[in-house]
């Protein structure tokens, strides 16, 4: 297959951003901080966090399995009500998690390669937008690709924890399809992810790219229609008219 491509679709994490280190102790303990500094009574901060990372990882695991996202708000929220954490009058559920993920996003960059390859795919006129499997919530995504300088290339972005299924699950690279009101076919999806991003992409019939900038090789029985090193090699494939 080597249709003209009208739209590409890009993974988030690792394809465009670099998260760096994803350690969340650290910001787990700024949200304590920052409730305490409001005024609101806590539990010891090490049940707390055990209890967190007993149920949040856990869930992970199992969206691996049912491709039904893991979301940090359902997990805050829990807390809330195990602990009796009374937030009334004193903050909101959507403060406390812009004030958590906002010291997540503090350390995360953006590869050098992806703003340049964005331009020139732009202004070919190609549609661009993201498909990324996320545990965070979708206004606060929103808010990491303005705050890393992205938001202006992407007519949209669907992330897991905001529809019902998480890559590779076909509903969400179909949905993808239908915002762009294209036939799979014509859009070229990008990520680095052999499993989710190569093989979910395909199963609906997007071409797909692996970016693999570690030269790592892939699992048996996948084969990515395009392999590149570097976002910028984008513009080298035939497919792509820039």
């Amino acid at each position: 297959m080597n249709l003209s491509i009208k739209a590409v679709i890009f993974d988030w994490a690792w394809t465009l951003v670099d998260l760096g280190d994803e350690d969340d102790r650290r910001p787990f303990l700024k949200m304590f901080e920052f409730l305490r500094g409001k005024g609101v009574d806590l539990p010891d901060y090490n049940d707390c966090y055990r209890t967190y990372r007993e149920l949040f990882y856990k869930m992970i695991d199992e969206s691996k399995q049912t491709h039904r996202e893991a979301c940090f708000d359902s997990v805050l929220k829990f807390l809330l009500l195990k602990y009796s954490i009374d937030i009334t009058g004193k903050t909101t559920i959507e403060e406390i998690l812009r004030n958590y993920y906002q010291d997540i996003y503090s350390t995360r960059k953006v590869f050098p390669d992806v703003v340049p390859t964005l331009q020139t795919l732009q202004s070919s006129g190609l549609r661009l937008g993201i498909i990324s499997n996320t545990t965070n919530p979708p206004f606060m995504k929103d808010y990491e690709r303005e705050l890393l300088g992205l938001d202006s290339f992407f007519e949209f972005s669907i992330y897991s924890s905001g529809v019902p299924y998480r890559k590779p699950h076909p509903s969400i690279f179909k949905l993808a399809a239908s915002r762009l009101q294209l036939e799979e076919q014509e859009i070229l999806y990008v990520g680095d992810d052999p499993e989710n991003d190569v093989a979910g992409a395909q199963k609906v019939g997007m071409q797909t790219a692996w970016v693999n900038r570690d030269d790592e090789k892939l699992p048996e029985g996948i084969q990515p229609e395009f392999e590149i090193r570097a976002l910028t090699d984008l513009l080298e494939i035939s497919c792509i008219q820039v």
